[in-house]
Parts: C-alpha cells; sequence; structure tokens
C-alpha cells in the first residue's frame, strides 16, 4: 500500500504520464530507515528536504511540519503492517502537473512507500568488496548536484558499468577530476590517523548519514577529521575507505585495483553509532 497525498492507496496505481517526477525529474526524494516504527534520523531528514524544496523553488504546504511528514509515514507502515520491523521508507515529493519546462504552479504533491528490510541497526558489513573509478561520466559540482533529485541517471549507469565488470561498487568523479562519492553513498578516506571526507562544495551529495558519521567522530581525539578533496591517487595509499549512507550504515571497501584494505576504523565507528543510535531510539 502506498500513501498518495495522505490517501492510503493500492501500490499498482500509476502515476500519470504528466506527472513532472516522471517527465523531468522534477522531484525531490528521501530514503529513510525505520526501525520497529522509529524513523532513524528523521529531524535531518526533514531539513534536507524543506531546504531541497527552497533550493528547487518548489511551494512548501503549510501543513508540511515534521510531525505531519511522520505521521504519514507511521500510516503508511501500519496500512503495510510494518510498525514492529524494519523498514525502507521512500519520501517522494514532486512539483504538481501542468507545463514544460517551465512549470504551471509550484505547488507539490507527495508520494509514501516503504518495503520491508533485514536490520534493525547497523550491521558490520565483512565481505568482499570491490570498487573502481567509473570516469565515462562526471557531476559537476553545484548545490543541485548536492541534492536528493530524481535526475540519478548517472548512478544508473555507472551501477550498470560495476555490474558489467564483476564490482561491488563505483567511486564517481566531478568535473575536476578529484573523487567525491560512490554510487550510493558518501565516502570517508582513512590515513593513519586522518579521516578525509570530500567537502560539499565538490558536489557530494549532502548525506544524512554523513552528518551522522562526522558528528560520531569530532568529539575522539584519537581522529582528526578533515573535510577535503580527495585525489585518485590518495585512494591507493589510504590504509581504510568506507561507504556511508542511512540504510547500510557503513560499508567498509576491502579492494580497490590492486590495492586491499583494512576495516578496523569503520568497525570502530560502527559500534559507535551504534550506541549513539540505541540512545536515541530508548528516549
Amino acid at each position: 500500500m502506498t500513501n498518495f497525498n495522505g490517501t492510503i492507496t493500492d501500490k499498482n496505481q500509476l502515476i500519470s504520464i504528466q506527472n513532472r517526477g516522471y517527465a523531468y525529474g522534477d522531484a525531490l526524494f528521501e530514503t529513510i530507515k525505520a526501525s520497529h516504527g522509529k524513523l532513524l534520523f528523521w529531524e535531518d531528514h526533514y531539513f534536507r528536504l524543506m531546504a531541497s524544496m527552497r533550493i528547487l523553488r518548489m511551494e512548501i504546504p503549510m501543513n508540511f511540519t515534521m510531525e505531519f511528514l511522520e505521521e504519514e509515514i507511521q500510516k503508511t507502515l501500519k496500512a503495510n503492517s510494518m510498525t514492529n520491523v524494519s523498514s525502507r521508507v521512500k519520501l517522494v515529493v514532486h512539483r504538481n502537473e501542468g507545463g514544460l519546462y517551465l512549470p504551471t504552479t509550484n505547488d507539490v504533491s507527495f508520494v509514501i512507500s516503504v518495503k520491508q528490510i533485514e536490520d534493525d541497526f547497523y550491521v558490520f558489513q565483512d565481505g568482499f568488496y570491490e570498487v573502481d573509478l567509473f570516469k565515462d561520466h562526471y557531476v559537476s559540482p553545484s548545490l543541485i548536484s548536492t541534492l536528493k533529485t530524481n535526475n540519478k541517471i548517472l548512478n544508473v549507469v555507472g551501477s550498470i558499468y560495476a555490474k558489467e565488470n564483476n564490482l561491488n561498487n563505483c567511486f564517481i568523479l566531478n568535473t575536476d577530476k578529484q573523487v567525491v562519492e560512490a554510487l550510493n553513498g558518501n565516502i570517508f578516506v582513512v590515513k593513519g590517523n586522518t579521516i578525509k571526507t570530500p567537502p560539499i562544495s565538490d558536489g557530494c551529495l549532502k548525506g544524512v548519514m554523513r552528518k551522522q558519521i562526522i558528528e560520531v567522530l569530532k568529539p575522539l581525539t584519537e581522529y582528526e577529521l578533515i573535510e577535503e578533496s580527495v585525489s585518485p591517487f590518495e585512494l591507493q595509499k589510504a590504509d581504510e575507505i568506507f561507504i556511508t549512507n542511512v540504510i547500510i550504515g557503513i560499508q567498509p571497501i576491502t579492494k580497490y585495483r590492486k590495492k586491499e584494505f583494512k576495516s578496523e576504523v569503520s568497525k570502530t565507528i560502527l559500534q559507535k553509532l551504534n550506541v549513539k543510535l540505541r540512545l536515541s531510539v530508548q528516549h
């Protein structure tokens, strides 16, 4: 069952071919992890969505409060009998139909869909995980490239490339040939006691899990966190590299080209993330 503008409906219902998200990619989305009905990092998702809507000049409805959208998500989880399991929630906001490139309205609609997933908290991923660079297309760094819009064709083509080359993932480069992110998350590069992640200004997604990891790292005296451009040459010199997103948490890289990596730091950070998470769920 899907939630369309507050109405629970059969998920096989088709959207109009005039839908602006479909026709022009005029839509934003948030992927949220729900653990037994608790929305993880909901406040961060909500404020990112509101900021993104303003950047895209979408009209934010008066009722689009944090409480309203959370209630609508909870309603969708309940309709799908998912309040006592963990799930992946997708909240899509699209500008309403009308116009060509120039819309006839800036009013919006929303769609919420849910899918059950296995893990309640974040589990350490210790399997083989190989990546390489995806160099067929580049991210052009701008405010728009940091948003979670449904213009994700680079990620789609990159994912196909990864599959064709028996890779688990790829790193995306920007037009300055700096590494900005993975196909499905932000990246962190560990060298000694320094942990580096590309700055938002390089064009990477303003990731919600990226923000959580930065907050976990800041008080730790044993590591120095730097937001700085990452060159492809640094990857082979790194001790560890890991990818972050809100569904998996942390995904350690075990191999990049001929270099193999450890995953001790990522395991430590994941433990601290889960502690933070359990404390927030208890409140």
